[in-house]
């Protein structure tokens, strides 16, 4: 999940302490640790058990809780002091009774087998669509990390696998251009064919060329190493296919491996046409929308 940090993985570290004792005192000797702990509690388990005596921040909970309530990774609980039991939630007030534990279903991805944790946390993640977006963004964030020198072909199957399904839902892939083998392919051909594309060599070949069948629009996404972005003269030679093959709309869309990727192109070059799109993989779940400025605004250069 899109949520670490070295607080947060020692705070669930030790929320999943079920040897130690309850530090509310309890007498019940089976009410343990990871039944139900407080801030300053989960920070003394930190920094005196994990980390030798460090100090943490007092306000830890709007660090290293707080962000893993927000995913229901974490719950809050309430002790009733008179049977020595939690119930759900905070009922009173700033009470020195209200604690934190590890949700149930979050501890049975935490503790399932090896071979099965990362189908427990695909589950678990799916189910809420939070989850969902931070462990996409987890993933891709990971796989930017080693992007940066990453080949043209493996960033253009990045945008097939992540950024299509995610934005482009209606859309269906039939070109793309992996520089590996025959420039069109017999499938692709076939494939262009259905949806009335004729795309010879002549014409500015897409990295990856899309289809909405439903409004018969095409949409071009073009993945960025060191150079080929969307630019002026692409989106003039590709609405010209688009126009050709009398079709309804095109979109377009840059993709680069990085924030820095990004930026040190965009700064030289400043190429993107308005109207266009912008996607970064290590900034997965948005794209960005390159628009004019409103009619009223005066722009001086």
């Amino acid at each position: 999940m899109d949520r670490e940090s070295d607080d947060r993985v020692d705070a669930v570290f030790a929320l999943l302490d079920n040897v130690s004792p309850s530090l509310f005192g309890v007498k019940r000797p089976d009410v343990k640790f990871c039944d139900g702990a407080t801030t300053q509690q989960i920070a003394l388990h930190i920094g005196t058990f994990q980390r030798g005596g460090t100090k943490l921040d007092r306000e830890g909970r709007d660090y290293w809780i707080k962000p893993l309530r927000d995913i229901g990774a974490i719950e809050a609980v309430y002790l009733q002091p008179d049977i020595g039991t939690f119930i759900l939630g905070h009922p009173v007030s700033k009470s020195p009774n209200s604690a934190y534990r590890l949700s149930s279903s979050f501890r049975e991805v935490l503790t399932a087998p090896e071979s099965e944790w990362e189908i427990r946390l695909k589950e678990w993640s799916s189910k809420d669509s939070v989850r969902a977006r931070l462990r996409l963004q987890a993933e891709l964030s990971q796989l930017a990390r080693t992007a940066v020198g990453a080949k043209h072909s493996d960033l253009i199957q990045v945008c097939q696998r992540y950024y299509a399904p995610a934005f482009l839902q209606d859309y269906q892939i039939i070109y793309v251009d992996d520089g590996d083998g025959d420039r069109i392919t017999e499938t692709q051909r076939a494939a262009l064919t259905a949806a009335g594309v004729s795309l010879t060599l002549g014409d500015s070949m897409p990295d990856v060329l899309l289809w909405n069948q439903e409004i018969d629009g095409l949409w071009v996404i073009e993945a960025v190493t060191s150079d080929g972005e969307v630019d002026l003269h692409k989106v003039a030679q590709l609405s010209e296919l688009a126009r050709r093959s009398g079709k309804q709309s095109i979109g377009f869309t840059t993709a680069y491996p990085t924030w820095k990727a990004a930026a040190a192109r965009q700064k030289r070059y400043k190429n993107l046409p308005v109207g266009t799109y912008l996607w970064i993989i290590e900034d997965p779940t948005k794209h960005f929308h390159a628009l004019e400025p409103a009619s009223s605004m005066t722009l001086k250069v």
